[in-house]
């Protein structure tokens, strides 16, 4: 079974920063898109940012740009989602996943147990 396994989240007030961090397997990793989703009460799941772990290559949520980064570590099978100038309307669940297509979220196979970012006012 695949494992996805988020750590990072937590509680901080507007203009804070969070780092999250998913490490899987290296079958997993290697050569796929792997991306963080986000799922607020009452509101679908929506992809935050996206990474091809082959190239590197990135894409991003409008609502997120300029101020969340995706980044990978090769060593450690691990991909990173930077948080800096957090908004209350980011608070929600986030989750990891891994063998799908840059934002789309249906397209998703694999899934972590999501870890909670809080944003307080």
């Amino acid at each position: 079974q695949v494992q996805l396994v988020e750590s990072g989240g937590g509680s901080v007030q507007a203009g804070g920063s969070l780092r999250l961090s998913c490490e899987t397997s290296g079958y997993i990793y290697s050569r796929n898109w792997m991306g963080w989703f986000r799922q607020a009460p009452g509101k679908e799941r929506e992809g935050v940012a996206a990474i091809y772990t082959g190239s590197g290559s990135t894409v991003y949520a409008d609502s997120v740009k300029g101020r969340f980064t995706i980044s990978q570590d090769n060593a450690k099978n691990t991909v990173y989602l930077q948080m800096t100038s957090l908004k209350p309307e980011d608070t929600a669940m986030y989750y990891c996943a891994a063998g799908g297509v840059g934002l789309a979220t249906r397209v998703y196979k694999n899934w972590g147990q999501g870890t909670q970012v809080t944003v307080s006012s």
